[in-house]
């Protein structure tokens, strides 16, 4: 009876140490979370505060966001997707991949300039039309950054007649595509293409503009003039697919103060009341 006894207790005790484990390995899953390739430094600070406030890590996957929309159309698990415009989301959500979209942070374009091209806000126009100079930009349909500038180019055409035609014909799509060349692990995006010098004024989020000058000093950053300026607005919403309840509580978090104040520290404007 003893042994019996012994027996059935040290086998309770090993079940129970193995649903401890597989409890410990539920808790410690993070938070998969897909987002466009100009949150990865805030979402990554997002993240790690997320962490320390609510014990759950965050593992973040990057890219352009029309191509993460495709990932998860084709079923790729995440619990969180982070647009860099409302449109994919929402075509998510209606296709049932995600749940509400909500709008967490706004962007402007700018310009990026190489240090010996001659151009300021009132001649960014004159310099993008220039035919000496290379004009390069995120590719549109996969990336957002490139519809917001096609939608720049759009206003351009209202000033000046045939500028969209011209635009259009001459940008060089070097990033957010398919096929786009990748930096080195580490480098920001534009400044790793200005300084190999694949265009002279690179037309981008204002956000990236900042990080590319941090990495690459020499370059400067124009400001788009207001007759051409574009805004983007930024969407998330959990991943139906996902862990619904671990993916909403960090929608929740980014919409929170604290996310958005670091938001903010890194040049994001609130989203539209």
């Amino acid at each position: 009876m003893t042994r019996w006894f012994r027996r059935s207790t040290q086998a309770a005790a090993a079940i129970a140490m193995a649903m401890l484990g597989v409890t410990a390995t539920a808790q410690a899953e993070p938070v998969k979370v897909y987002a466009a390739g100009s949150l990865k430094a805030v979402m990554t600070e997002i993240g790690k505060a997320f962490e320390a406030a609510q014990g759950t890590a965050m593992a973040g996957t990057f890219g352009a966001s029309g191509l993460l929309k495709e990932r998860l159309e084709k079923g790729e698990a995440a619990d969180v997707f982070a647009s860099a415009n409302m449109e994919h989301p929402q075509a998510l959500q209606k296709a049932g991949v995600t749940g509400p979209v909500r709008a967490f942070a706004r962007n402007t374009l700018c310009a990026l300039a190489k240090p010996e091209l001659a151009v300021g806000t009132d001649t960014l126009l004159d310099r993008m039309l220039d035919p000496a100079v290379r004009l390069g930009t995120s590719t549109p349909k996969s990336d957002p950054a490139g519809d917001y500038t096609w939608e720049l180019f759009g206003k351009a055409e209202a000033l000046r007649p045939g500028s969209a035609a011209a635009l259009d014909a001459k940008a060089l799509k070097l990033a957010g595509g398919p096929q786009s060349e990748q930096p080195p692990e580490g480098r920001n995006t534009y400044a790793w293409l200005m300084q190999r010098d694949s265009a002279d004024l690179f037309l981008t989020y204002c956000t990236n503009a900042r990080l590319a000058v941090r990495e690459f000093p020499a370059l400067k950053i124009v400001m788009v003039p207001e007759p051409l300026s574009v805004g983007a607005e930024y969407g998330i919403a959990a991943v139906g697919r996902g862990d619904a309840a671990r993916g909403q509580a960090f929608v929740d978090y980014v919409l929170g103060p604290d996310a958005q104040s670091i938001l903010s520290r890194h040049g994001f404007q609130s989203p539209a009341p």
